[in-house]
């Protein structure tokens, strides 16, 4: 339980679609979080950080672990700008369907079928397609992470 009565799941808890780790695109991860891949169509560069344990919010973390996951969130915006040179870059920490801590890392483009809406709004016009490089993308990553 937290500390306002809420079950806390640890990670592996099979309830929970982010503790089970079904269909993931890795493309990194250490001992407390990880970064995917996660697809949208129209989003090819729709990422999530993922927070491994099973916590709703982000002062359900130390300090310490806050900065890490916001350190892995603005590594993964910087890979994407770098790699995909989008016009905005969304983030979002919502919960509200699966109250496991994660982020939505949003590469935003002038002509997808949403802008400047958020993603989740109807769409305003059909969208263009956006190639993203996983290979690419991960490696960024990975040189963004280690200049943390």
């Amino acid at each position: 339980m937290d500390v306002n009565g809420a079950a806390v799941h640890k990670s592996g808890d099979d309830r929970c679609p982010l503790c089970r780790r079904d269909n993931e695109i890795l493309l990194w991860q250490d001992g407390r979080c990880r970064a995917l891949l996660t697809p949208q169509p129209g989003y090819p560069g729709f990422c999530r950080v993922i927070w491994d344990e099973h916590v709703s919010e982000m002062t359900d973390l130390p300090a310490t672990q806050r900065a890490h996951l916001m350190a892995v969130v603005w590594a993964v915006e910087a890979a994407l700008r770098r790699i995909l040179n989008p016009v905005k870059i969304n983030l979002a920490s919502l919960g509200n369907q699966v109250p496991h801590l994660h982020w939505h890392v949003i590469p935003r483009f002038a002509d997808d079928a949403h802008f400047p809406d958020a993603v989740w709004a109807p769409p305003s016009r059909g969208g263009v397609e956006h190639d993203v490089d996983r290979e690419a993308l991960a490696r960024e990553l990975q040189r963004q992470l280690s200049r943390t």
